[in-house]
């Protein structure tokens, strides 16, 4: 995991350095760059749907670049990075999913008929937290239920932190975009008064054009903190399902060993 996470940060730096040389070309030629925008914006209105999605493409790459490459690249780095946690979570989690019911039945089964160590071996054959619990749980049957109870116990709070781990920095990165959106409205409002104490009169050529690029940092990275929030509740929603089938799972071995135990004894 850690050397994943490192090439996916190595990538988006990669993405973020052509991103910014890219805005720094297309800012020395702006003036025709943006009467390419104003045409293209015209020939847009009377095309088909097809072609407004064409339109849509340019205008949010002129806004971007609007808004500037400072904040907008950070705000952009928090996308990616964000992203590549959320996809990484959500493929783990997709592999750690199992059917509880089929592996109960499957385990009680080759425990009737084999014993625990038949038990053992069909949960080694099979991925996933519930089926390393219920290992765990079979391996402490011979000393008591009591000590298979506590290492089923013990063992699903290390499979919770994996199933959890590095969801932090999806929640950091919700709350980082926006806030690194308001502080490039706040500093390009502070540049936009700063041009009219210079220039001693209230025009509003003068910063209507600096309002604008500073609103932009705060619009995309509301969107960074939606399209992450999304990825981030589904995330959540998933873990909340493999913890209640692994705790309806340890109920259902405990019930099993007991079981187990009393055929034993008769």
């Amino acid at each position: 995991m850690k050397r994943l996470f490192s090439i996916l940060v190595i990538a988006a730096i990669m993405v973020l350095g052509a991103g910014n040389l890219k805005a720094a070309n297309m800012v020395n030629t702006l003036p025709g760059t943006i009467a390419t925008f104003v045409q293209d914006d015209e020939e847009a209105t009377a095309t088909a749907d097809g072609d407004e999605e064409v339109g849509f493409h340019q205008e949010l790459k002129r806004r971007f670049i609007e808004g500037g490459a400072g904040f907008m690249g950070i705000v952009l780095l928090c996308l990616i990075l964000g992203l590549a946690i959320a996809i990484e979570r959500i493929i783990y989690l997709n592999l750690a999913t199992t059917n509880t019911k089929k592996l109960a039945r499957n385990v009680e089964e080759a425990l009737n008929s084999g014993g625990i160590e038949a038990a053992k071996e069909v949960c080694r054959n099979t991925r996933g937290p519930v089926a390393s619990i219920y290992y765990q749980g079979l391996d402490r049957a011979d000393e008591s239920i009591e000590s298979a109870e506590k290492a089923v116990v013990a063992y699903g709070g290390v499979q919770m932190g994996q199933l959890e781990k590095n969801v932090s920095w999806v929640s950091l990165f919700i709350a980082l975009a926006p806030m690194l959106g308001f502080m490039g409205t706040v500093i390009g409002m502070i540049e936009a008064f700063d041009k009219i104490e210079a220039a001693g009169d209230m025009q509003p050529s003068l910063v209507a054009g600096g309002i604008k690029v500073a609103l932009l940092t705060t619009v995309f990275g509301l969107i960074v903190a939606i399209i992450l929030q999304i990825f981030y509740n589904y995330i959540i929603a998933k873990i909340d399902s493999i913890v209640n089938d692994m705790e309806d799972a340890s109920i259902l071995l405990i019930d099993m060993l007991v079981d187990y135990k009393n055929k034993k004894r008769v």
